[in-house]
């Protein structure tokens, strides 16, 4: 506990190349699995039927695939859906739509275990599952634009781009996880990667505000030694707000079910991406790009002295 109560001297911009490194391969490789496999997009984006249906034992997916594709659904998604007993069904919108549908596809199941129950029938159509999609994506546009403006007018243009910089990397490797996974993305992940946003935001700004505070109070230290030092200062509080966070995200990861399971693991990789980004993309980045105390110490009133303070 002594950790979280006292000033820790990590020297964490010694390593900031090699963490730049580390950045790049993280950010090229999920931007390389997004443009090779893509998203599986859920049913709120590409529209279609989505059929729950529950088994009195475990079912075997390849089975079931095998006789939906033999009565006509050749482009039926078969995924279990919690428990080995339970499976969703996925069908394309020129597959129908409505109980006739449903009816159909349970009846077919029925023909080879006739222990099988409809639970939940959902129908999106294509226009609305591409409208959701444009605006989803234009969420996140004016989410990160709002962003670079709050921040360059509250701090400087170097810590703008530092955050933008930040947050578009836990965004850019939350999805590249998701695409490499296969898991589904829908409104709910969408959701919760606009909060990983305000959450990187909200780590990133207090690790900005701790060094500007120190960049006036601390003349005589380098832009390098401020930066390192605000980063400690701040590191007990990082730590303790991430572990509270994600003890919350396991635990609804655990027992939340599977309609929120998708929310929550990209809560978790966001948090976890986040607290890094916070160190080395948005303080790093702002260092690279030249941020300096001229840029953000005010000049002293003549006759006043300013006071000093050795890191």
């Amino acid at each position: 506990m002594d950790f979280f109560k006292r000033e820790t001297r990590f020297d964490f911009m010694s390593h900031r190349l090699r963490a730049g490194l580390v950045t790049m391969a993280l950010v090229l490789g999920a931007l390389a699995v997004l443009w090779l496999r893509g998203l599986n997009p859920g049913l709120d984006f590409t529209g279609g039927t989505l059929v729950e249906v529950g088994y009195a034992e475990a079912v075997n997916l390849s089975e079931v695939r095998g006789t939906l594709s033999e009565a006509g659904y050749e482009d039926a998604v078969v995924q279990n859906f919690g428990t080995a007993r339970d499976i969703v069904i996925r069908l394309a919108p020129d597959a129908g739509s409505g109980d006739a549908l449903s009816n159909a596809v349970l009846d077919t199941l029925r023909q080879d275990n006739p222990d099988a129950e409809l639970r939940r029938v959902e129908f999106v159509g294509p226009q609305i599952g591409e409208e959701l999609t444009e605006k989803g994506g234009l969420a996140l546009l004016y989410a990160l634009g709002g962003i670079l403006v709050y921040v360059a007018f509250r701090f400087e243009y170097r810590f703008a781009i530092g955050a933008v910089a930040a947050v578009l990397h836990d965004v850019v490797v939350t999805v590249g996880i998701f695409a490499a996974t296969g898991l589904t993305f829908d409104l709910t992940v969408l959701a919760a990667l606009l909060a990983v946003i305000g959450y990187s935001l909200n780590d990133t700004i207090v690790v900005f505000d701790r060094i500007r505070e120190n960049f006036i109070r601390i003349r005589k230290g380098s832009a390098v030694e401020v930066t390192n030092r605000s980063i400690n200062q701040m590191l007990p509080r990082t730590l303790v707000t991430s572990l509270t966070t994600l003890l919350v995200l396991f635990a609804l990861f655990a027992l939340g079910g599977e309609l929120i399971r998708g929310f929550a693991v990209a809560l978790i990789i966001g948090v976890l991406v986040g607290t890094y980004s916070s160190i080395y993309v948005a303080s790093s980045a702002a260092l690279a790009l030249g941020v300096s105390k001229e840029d953000l110490v005010p000049p002293p009133k003549e006759g006043e002295d300013a006071e000093e303070e050795r890191p």
